[in-house]
């Protein structure tokens, strides 16, 4: 492989949908995703080729629903499906890599449950799937991989691809430096943030946790970040706005290109280069955090916080359930 093709720009896409009520309302959500895939990689043919497109959490449909078996009735599809299909034809036309949107997804496998899921999608298909490990409790009763007895997935699945190692997280996934870091000991090079952090947690001084814990991460893991948020106004998901404010951050923190704050359609493009990163994991012998890590020094990660299985009583994933299972761990924490 050579190096000019280990150069290439990545385009985050932010959308501002009114979220669906029901699967019909996926389609043109699809539509015009398919129609921004396109504006990104001609428009910005001249400068340098997109090879990466990213959308943002819910950009197919929100969790609008406060019980599960509401968003399966209603939201929830299998994962691949005909969107998906329609993500496959254009990754194939143009030779690139798309981080879909996530999708409210049912699996077979795992009777009435719920994931928020999105998938890397190239020329050769389906690449990964990854689920949410961190729904943003109460309000998400969507499951986590963690919440199902004998779950035996990948959770932190990473794509060895010609435009290098890419991995995701979803959102909320962010705040546990965790999931960045095994995303990183997996093999990845540029961690992808598929999002929708809402108002004030934005782009916006005092609050903008986005732009930090976005900028954090990258240099945490000497990584990549290419960070789409949702840009949907408060007239399409009440009570909630998200500020968007997608960008691309370099190894180093830099961040190298973002769209400005607040809510609407934009797009945003930024060059990574591969190469360059390889170099400097290669020879940087300082700030090198992961391969620094003393993991034996921290006995907190040998015992269990939030607890795991809850899954396997289906009418626990509901709001109820998770204020009994976030009361249980602050009183174990000594917090009440």
């Amino acid at each position: 492989m050579s190096k000019e093709e280990l150069r290439y720009a990545a385009a985050a896409c932010q959308v501002d949908f009114p979220n669906p009520a029901d699967r019909a309302g996926i389609k043109p959500h699809t539509d015009r995703m398919i129609d921004m895939i396109s504006q990104a990689v001609e428009g910005y043919a001249p400068f340098l080729p997109v090879k990466l497109v990213v959308f943002p959490e819910f950009a197919h449909a929100a969790p609008v629903y406060f019980t599960a078996r509401d968003l399966l009735d209603k939201l929830a599809i299998s994962i691949p499906n005909e969107h998906t299909e329609r993500y496959v034809a254009k990754a194939r036309e143009y030779g690139i890599y798309i981080q879909t949107g996530s999708f409210l997804e049912r699996d077979d496998k795992y009777p009435n449950v719920v994931f928020n899921a999105t998938c890397l999608i190239g020329p050769e298909g389906i690449l990964t799937k990854y689920r949410k490990v961190n729904p943003w409790i109460p309000w998400e009763v969507h499951a986590s991989p963690h919440d199902i007895p004998g779950y035996e997935e990948e959770m932190f699945p990473v794509a060895k691809t010609p435009i290098g190692n890419l991995g995701v997280a979803i959102c909320y996934d962010w705040l546990f430096p965790e999931a960045l870091r095994q995303l990183t000991a997996n093999g990845a090079e540029v961690l992808i943030r598929v999002s929708a952090y809402m108002d004030p947690w934005g782009a916006t001084a005092p609050m903008d946790w986005w732009t930090v814990v976005n900028r954090c991460r990258a240099i945490e893991n000497v990584a990549y970040v290419v960070a789409s948020n949702q840009a949907a106004s408060l007239s399409h998901y009440p009570p909630f706005s998200w500020p968007g404010g997608s960008m691309i951050v370099d190894f180093e923190g830099r961040i190298l290109h973002q769209a400005d704050p607040g809510p609407g359609e934009k797009i945003v493009v930024g060059p990574i280069d591969i190469a360059a990163l390889r170099h400097e994991r290669a020879v940087r012998r300082g700030h090198q955090t992961l391969g620094h890590l003393r993991a034996e020094c921290y006995p907190m990660y040998s015992q269990s916080f939030y607890p795991p299985g809850r899954g396997a009583d289906r009418e626990k994933l509901c709001i109820e359930g998770n204020d009994e299972a976030i009361a249980e761990v602050r009183k174990r924490m000594g917090y009440e």
